[in-house]
């Protein structure tokens, strides 16, 4: 018999397969009947608690009031459940109330005094439950009861079936056996199947099944492990050539875009040249007004006002610089306040008010009666509406029109500036927005701009959370822009601060520190008019030595000088005798955040940017010395 088993891999694979399913069966069966058995037994438990339970709380006034006859109907209740032999209702001193069923041997000790208040026992094909009879708190009597527990003919109804389905299933078993040993010869087959088909397909990633594990099972290993190496090696080859193909797209994406970025960087250094000569011209002309024509009170005011305005052109396109430096490196912020969104767009119309005039435009606003609050940043959401401006004047032809209306709903306004200009290309709408895209590039525009206008804007706006888009019908149609802003209340608005530019009385002794000659000069001369004393130093070790001699009250010092910077200068002067009342004020081009904080830590009281208004340091004085 062993020798029948071990020399056969069809008589191995039939042992095997109704030892499984024997094993597996007998298992199957033997929890079957654990299950039912510990199933049944709680069920016919819990059902006869729970019918001792109902006749005692349905029997409790009947005892209390002495009614044996409605006791007998309660019990009568369980003649619908055929299991139930008999039931007794017993009194306290436990004599029979009532009954139903069979006689229960009224000659025995009744359960319920011997075995506790409530509970059960079986006895063989019985079981017996009792429960206690109370009401308000008071036991009156017990409820007993004998059922049929019947486990033992449910265990060999259970037996006969499942053994028979035993007996069926192997039988079963056995014929699947006997099919499987005409059938091993089939992984042989699937091997000669799947090597057809990779010879016809070309396909390596096909298998062969394996059924064995036997010498046709290392075969069909061997081939499976064959497959996969040229299936390896096939897939290596075509990976590298589509990495191959991928590198070499990307190369020439890259650079292409290096030729864009190239040329693009071109064409921005050469208007922003174009940007510096345009301001630098009338500044040169006006000078040279000043220098020759002294004696014409008319020439001289127009020569100041075109070198102011002209500077404050430039002032503005460094600002944009700074600012799109401070978009790329993620250090623009804003600082939010409630303000009347008309007093912005005041600000806005303000300044760009002399461009737009320059090119004959038709200014036209539309605002409100009543303020309408906001909670933004007034400083940079005016610069988003003069970029805008700024932009619409540029681009609109001389004597052309714009403008601006609000329009307030229930919980937002929208702002609208319009303009009938060389409007936007529809292939061009989605990226008017982009740094340094500009719609017209002709060279009859003079003032194209650095096409970091829009940009900015678009940027403050998003800082905001305020959505800015444009609208254009097409070229030559004109453009729109629309801003949305969110409403707040006007609650809490803070009185409008006026700067006060009047200079305090009391002469100040001020010291100027900087590197630059002409801006020290020039300084050094407007605070004298003022009546200040002024001393001048253009490096910080001929500083200190002034600070020692003259112990200013103020001190504006350069930050990026030779030798000795102004925070090493700041920190020196602090460390002087008579100096600690000293008001150190950096003025200097460094204009970023990290500046800020570097002053701060140096000890100085105030930072200011390059250009400064005078407005600016005459407030800082009086502020300083009230």
């Amino acid at each position: 018999m062993r020798n029948f088993i071990k020399n056969s891999i069809a008589n191995k694979l039939m042992l095997a397969i109704m030892a499984t399913t024997f094993v597996a069966l007998f298992s199957l069966i033997a929890a079957v009947l654990i299950y039912d058995v510990r199933t049944y037994e709680d069920a016919a438990i819990k059902d006869l608690m729970t019918q001792a339970n109902v006749i005692a709380e349905i029997s409790a006034p009947a005892i209390e009031f002495t009614d044996p006859v409605s006791a007998t109907e309660n019990l009568q209740a369980l003649r619908t459940r055929p299991s139930i032999l008999g039931a007794s209702i017993f009194t306290m001193e436990g004599s029979e109330f009532a009954k139903y069923g069979v006689d229960n041997n009224r000659g025995e000790t009744w359960p319920g005094v011997a075995e506790g208040r409530e509970g059960f026992r079986i006895e063989k094909d019985t079981i017996y439950a009792w429960q206690t009879i109370a009401r308000n708190g008071e036991t009156l009597g017990f409820v007993y009861i004998v059922a049929k527990y019947g486990l033992r003919e449910r265990l060999t109804s259970y037996l006969i079936i499942l053994m028979s389905g035993m007996c069926g299933s192997l039988v079963l078993a056995l014929l699947i056996a006997i099919w499987l040993r005409g059938a091993l010869t089939k992984p042989i087959v699937a091997v000669t199947s799947v090597a057809m088909k990779v010879m016809q397909t070309r396909d390596f990633s096909l298998r062969a099944k394996k059924f064995t594990n036997d010498e046709i099972g290392v075969l069909t290993d061997a081939f499976n492990d064959m497959l996969t190496e040229v299936e390896r090696q096939t897939t290596a080859l075509e990976q590298s050539n589509r990495s191959l193909a991928h590198e070499m797209s990307e190369r020439i994406a890259a650079e292409t875009a290096l030729r864009r970025a190239d040329a693009r960087k071109d064409e921005f250094l050469a208007t922003l040249a174009h940007e510096l000569r345009n301001p630098l011209a009338p500044l040169s002309n006006s000078l040279e007004i000043l220098r020759v024509v002294k004696d014409r009170p008319d020439l001289t005011e127009n020569a100041h006002t075109v070198m102011d305005r002209q500077l404050k052109q430039m002032v503005r396109l460094v600002n944009d610089l700074l600012d799109v430096s401070r978009i790329n490196t993620g250090k623009l912020a804003i600082a939010r306040e409630c303000i009347d969104i008309q007093s912005v767009i005041r600000d806005a119309l303000e300044s760009c008010e002399p461009l737009i005039k320059s090119y004959g435009h038709t200014l036209t606003v539309d605002l409100p009666e009543t303020p309408v609050y906001i909670n933004a940043d007034p400083l940079r959401l005016a610069q988003v509406f003069s970029n805008i401006l700024n932009n619409a004047a540029k681009y609109t032809d001389h004597g052309g029109h714009i403008s601006v209306d609000v329009n307030v709903a229930h919980e937002y306004a929208t702002v609208g500036i319009r303009d009938n200009g060389i409007g936007i290309a529809p292939d061009m709408l989605g990226n008017i927005f982009e740094m340094f895209t500009q719609v017209d590039q002709s060279l009859e525009r003079a003032h194209a701009g650095l096409g970091v206008g829009l940009a900015l804007a678009k940027h403050l706006a998003e800082l905001h959370g305020y959505p800015l888009h444009a609208e254009s019908e097409g070229v030559g149609k004109g453009s729109v822009f629309i801003l949305r802003v969110d409403l707040v209340s006007a609650e809490g608005q803070p009185a409008e601060e006026k700067l006060d530019v009047a200079m305090t009385t009391a002469s100040k002794r001020i010291m100027i520190v900087d590197d630059n000659a002409d801006y020290a000069t020039s300084m050094e001369a407007l605070l004298e008019t003022m009546g200040n004393k002024v001393r001048v130093a253009h490096d910080g070790f001929s500083a200190l030595d002034i600070a020692r001699e003259f112990i200013p009250d103020i001190a504006f010092l350069d930050i990026g000088m030779p030798g000795m910077s102004g925070h090493e200068l700041a920190i020196r002067l602090r460390g002087l005798p008579n100096m600690e009342k000293l008001i150190l004020i950096a003025v200097t081009g460094w204009g970023q955040e990290r500046d800020f904080r570097m002053s701060r830590e140096a000890g100085f009281n105030h930072h200011l940017v390059k250009p400064v208004q005078l407005a600016q340091l005459i407030k800082i004085i009086n502020e300083s010395f009230p």
